[in-house]
């Protein structure tokens, strides 16, 4: 059972503006925290943002802070997850991956289901 869908990557200039969705259901619905990761050809995966499932708290990765915003919506049988991406840049290239843990933290070993992931390519 899928729990985990991204929707909303591609091909955009640099400078340019993308929002990912992620619609979280099933076992995964019930985990405290969503977070987005990202992974580039050739490197590990590394932490982008995450938000605490009521919304109330979240955390950005250095390299992303005043340029990125992550943001949940909720009904009684799905959490959505956005991730909003401005100015972007050629190394924000990328798989990016949601995932729904315990924690909106960097650690990724606290996240335990993962979405097949979106790419990101951003053009100079």
């Amino acid at each position: 059972q899928v729990q985990l869908v991204e929707l909303g990557g591609g091909l955009v200039q640099a400078g340019g503006s993308l929002r990912l969705s992620c619609t979280v259901s099933g076992r995964a619905f019930t985990r405290n925290a969503m977070g987005w990761f990202r992974q580039a050809p050739g490197k590990e995966r590394e932490f982008v943002a995450a938000i605490l499932r009521s919304g109330g708290s979240t955390s950005y990765a250095d390299a992303v802070k005043a340029r990125f915003t992550i943001s949940i919506s909720r009904d009684n049988t799905k959490i959505t997850v956005y991730l909003e991406m401005n100015s972007l840049k050629p190394e924000d290239t990328a798989a990016y991956y949601c995932a729904a843990g315990s924690l909106p933290v960097p650690d990724v070993r606290l996240y335990d289901y993962w979405g097949q992931g979106t790419q990101v390519t951003v053009s100079s």
